[in-house]
C-alpha cells in the first residue's frame, strides 16, 4: 500500500510538533495523532519559560535555534512569545561568583547577558527583597510563552498555513514495519500509512513497545507548581530564577567554582529532599506561576510518586518565595504538578527500528526551551537532508 503520509508523528507535544514543523518546512507530507482531544503533558504543565542560559553548552546551542524559530512563527502569527528576558538572582557571595562566571562563559560563546548590580535589579523587579538580592545576571533575549496557548497556536498556524494533518482522540496500538514503511493501528481499527514515524509520546510507547521501555533507563520527575490569583498593577517581567537555581541549573556546572561551591550545601536541607529551586513567572492574566520541587521514580514504576500534591511542599515554597519577592498577593488560585520523562545516563532517549521507526522522548524538562532547535537537527539527520 502506498504511504499516506512522509512522516507521522505520534505525540502532539512540543517535542513532537516541532518534529512535523521542520518536515512540513521541507515540503514533506506530515500527520500527528495525538490519543486525546490536546496534548495534556509536560508541554502544557510547565512555567513556559525558555531559558537555554541555564543549559549546558550542547543544548544551549539547540535553545538559541529555538529562540530564533520561536521568533520566527511570533513574526508571523500570534504564538503567545513574549521577549522580556531572563534573570538569575543570586542571593549570596557564591551565587554571586557562579554568575561572574557564567557571564565570562557567556562571552565566550558570544551569547548576550548582562551583569546586573543589587540596585538594578530592585529597580527592574518589584517587590525583590533588598534583604535577598545581591546582584543578577540578564539574558535580553530570552522568552516566555503561555504554555496553555502555545501548543495550540502552534498548531493552528500549521494547519492553516503548512498545511499539517491533525488527527486527535486515536490511540495508536501497534506500530509495525513494512516493504513501504510503516503500518500504524488505532485502537478503532483505523490503518495510517507513512514512509517514517517519529513516536514523541513521552513514556507511554511503553504501550506499542513495552519490552524496549522496560529496559530503558527513563524515569519520571514530578514539579509542583503554582499559579496565584492575578496580581493587580503590578507587571513582573520575564523569567526570574533564583539562587536555588543557580545552585541547580546545568549551565552553572560548568563554573570553575560550582564543584567546591555545591559541596559546601547541606545534603539533608528540605530544598535537597525535594529538589526545590524558586522560579517566578508572570502569566498573561497577571498571575504569577511559581516552583518548584522535582520527585524521581522509574519510569515503570511511575506511579510510585503518587497522584496528590503535597502541601508541605507548596507551603514550604510559598514560605521560600515570600524570601524573595514581596508579591501584592500569594492568593493561590490554582495547583497541579507536571510529570516529565528523562533519562538517567544520557540527555534524551534515541532508538531506531528498521530504520524508518524513530522513538524520541525523555527530553525532561528542556522540551519547551530545545525542541524546536534539538528537533530541526532531527529531521534532518532522519531523512538524510542538509539545511
Amino acid at each position: 500500500m502506498k504511504p499516506m503520509y512522509d512522516l507521522i508523528v505520534v505525540g502532539s507535544g512540543v517535542l513532537g510538533t516541532f518534529h512535523a514543523y521542520h518536515a512540513l518546512k521541507k515540503g514533506l507530507r506530515v500527520a500527528i495523532i495525538e490519543k486525546d482531544k490536546m496534548p495534556k503533558g509536560a508541554t502544557i504543565q510547565n512555567f513556559g519559560q525558555v531559558v537555554p542560559s541555564g543549559m549546558d553548552s550542547k543544548w544551549q546551542a539547540y535553545g538559541r535555534e529555538s529562540l530564533a524559530i520561536y521568533k520566527e512563527i511570533q513574526s508571523q502569527f500570534d504564538i503567545s512569545i513574549r521577549q522580556n528576558g531572563s534573570v538569575y538572582l543570586a542571593s549570596n557571595e557564591e551565587e554571586m561568583q557562579l554568575i561572574e562566571e557564567l557571564a565570562q562563559i557567556n562571552q565566550s560563546n558570544q551569547y548576550q547577558s548582562h551583569l546586573l548590580t543589587k540596585q538594578e535589579c530592585l529597580d527592574k523587579y518589584p517587590g525583590l527583597r533588598s534583604d535577598y538580592v545581591k546582584a543578577g545576571l540578564f539574558f535580553p533575549e530570552e522568552v516566555t510563552v503561555e504554555p496553555r496557548t502555545m501548543i495550540y497556536r502552534l498548531q493552528e498556524f500549521m494547519i492553516q498555513n503548512m498545511g499539517l494533518k491533525l488527527i486527535t482522540n486515536t490511540s495508536i496500538i501497534n506500530c509495525e514495519s513494512t516493504p513501504s514503511g510503516v503500518s500504524l493501528s488505532s485502537a478503532a481499527n483505523e490503518e495510517f500509512i507513512a514512509s517514517k514515524v517519529i513516536i514523541c509520546n513521552g513514556n507511554e510507547f511503553k504501550n506499542l513497545f513495552p519490552k524496549l521501555f522496560n529496559e530503558s533507563d527513563l524515569e519520571v520527575s514530578k514539579l509542583q507548581m503554582m499559579q496565584t490569583k492575578p496580581q493587580q498593577n503590578y507587571t513582573l517581567d520575564g523569567s526570574i530564577l533564583t539562587g536555588l537555581s543557580i545552585r541547580r541549573y546545568e549551565a552553572f556546572y560548568e563554573c570553575p567554582s560550582f564543584k567546591s561551591i555545591k559541596s559546601n550545601e547541606d545534603p539533608n536541607s528540605l530544598e535537597k529532599k525535594w529538589g526545590v529551586h524558586i522560579l517566578f513567572k508572570q502569566a498573561a492574566d497577571g498571575s504569577v506561576i511559581l516552583g518548584d520541587s522535582h520527585q524521581y521514580a522509574d519510569a515503570k514504576n511511575s506511579d510510585d510518586l503518587g497522584f496528590d500534591l503535597d502541601m508541605d511542599i507548596d507551603n514550604f515554597m510559598i514560605e521560600e518565595a515570600k524570601k524573595i519577592i514581596d508579591l501584592p498577593n500569594y492568593e493561590i488560585q490554582n495547583r497541579w504538578y507536571g510529570l516529565y520523562s528523562q533519562c538517567k545516563t544520557k540527555d534524551v532517549f534515541e532508538h531506531t527500528i528498521d530504520n524508518n521507526i524513530h522513538i524520541i522522548t525523555g527530553i525532561g524538562g528542556k522540551g519547551m526551551t530545545a525542541s524546536a532547535g534539538f528537533s530541526k537537527e532531527n529531521i534532518n539527520k532522519i531523512f538524510n537532508t542538509k539545511e
